[in-house]
């Protein structure tokens, strides 16, 4: 049975973020694949995403329409992280449909 000392240091807290696509499932395939991409463009471009990458703190889970990031390196990295949504929000909606609903 290993002692509290050594169990203490492999606990870590990780705090996550997650991000998806409102409306996903009504886009044509092109436009999820577009939608997809430029959202991962954006987050990757982020500050708290390249730090965390850089120190090898981030885990990246796609879920589809999104994905969750786990961040080991700084609590606040995913608040500061989803506060891009105004930009995503911004160039998904520029990211014409192509057909009519």
């Amino acid at each position: 049975m290993p002692d509290r000392e050594s169990a203490k240091q492999r606990s870590e807290i990780a705090h996550v973020l997650f991000i998806d696509i409102v409306g996903y499932s009504k886009l044509l395939t092109n436009e999820q694949k577009a939608r997809i991409e430029t959202l991962k463009n954006i987050v990757r471009g982020t500050e708290q995403y390249q730090r965390a990458k850089a120190e090898e703190k981030l885990l990246g889970l796609p879920t589809g329409d999104g994905g969750a990031l786990v961040f080991r390196n700084d609590h606040e990295a995913p608040a500061l992280c989803a506060m891009v949504h105004r930009t995503v929000r911004g160039r998904l909606r520029s990211i014409a449909p192509t057909s009519s609903r």
